[in-house]
C-alpha cells in the first residue's frame, strides 16, 4: 500500500514538473525552424539575460505562445517583430537595430573599456612619476 502511494506520488509530482516545461512547436519543420529562430532573437522581459526560448518566466512563456499562434496563422517575421518591439519597445530584440535610441547599447561597452584604459594609463604614468620612498626602495629590494 505505502509503496503503492509513494508511486502515485512521485507520477503526479513528475507529471507537474513534465506539464510544467511542455513548449510544444509546430509540427511542420519549416514553420517550426522559424519558430525557433524567432525565440532565440526575443529577449526574456523578466529575466533580461535570456532569450523566451532559454526562460521559463511565465511572461517567456506566453510570448512563446503569442508568437507559435502567429506563425500559424501566417504571419511573417517581419511583422512578429515589428508587434513585439511595438508592444514592449527594442529591448525585447536580443540584438536590437543600431538606431540613435539604442546607440548606448551598442556603443555603451566599447565606450566603458577605453574610459577603463584611459584611466588605468593616467595612473600608471601618475605613478610612474613619484619617487619611492626610502622604505618601499628597501622593501623593493628585499623581494627580489
Amino acid at each position: 500500500m505505502t509503496q503503492r502511494l509513494l508511486a502515485l506520488l512521485a507520477l503526479t509530482f513528475f507529471a507537474a514538473v513534465g506539464g510544467a516545461q511542455t513548449d510544444e512547436g509546430l509540427s511542420d519543420p519549416a514553420l517550426n525552424a522559424r519558430y525557433q529562430a524567432l525565440i532565440r532573437e526575443v529577449r526574456c522581459l523578466v529575466c533580461q539575460n535570456q532569450t523566451i526560448a532559454d526562460s521559463n518566466a511565465d511572461l517567456a512563456s506566453d510570448l512563446r505562445r503569442e508568437i507559435r499562434e502567429m506563425i500559424e496563422s501566417g504571419a511573417t517575421d517581419n511583422e512578429i517583430s515589428d508587434f513585439l518591439v511595438a508592444r514592449y519597445g527594442d529591448f525585447v530584440l536580443y540584438r536590437p537595430p543600431m538606431q540613435p535610441n539604442t546607440w548606448a547599447l551598442w556603443g555603451g561597452p566599447a565606450a566603458m573599456v577605453i574610459i577603463g584604459l584611459v584611466v588605468f594609463a593616467r595612473v600608471m604614468r601618475t605613478r610612474s612619476r613619484q619617487p619611492l620612498d626610502e622604505d618601499e626602495f628597501h622593501e623593493d629590494q628585499g623581494a627580489i
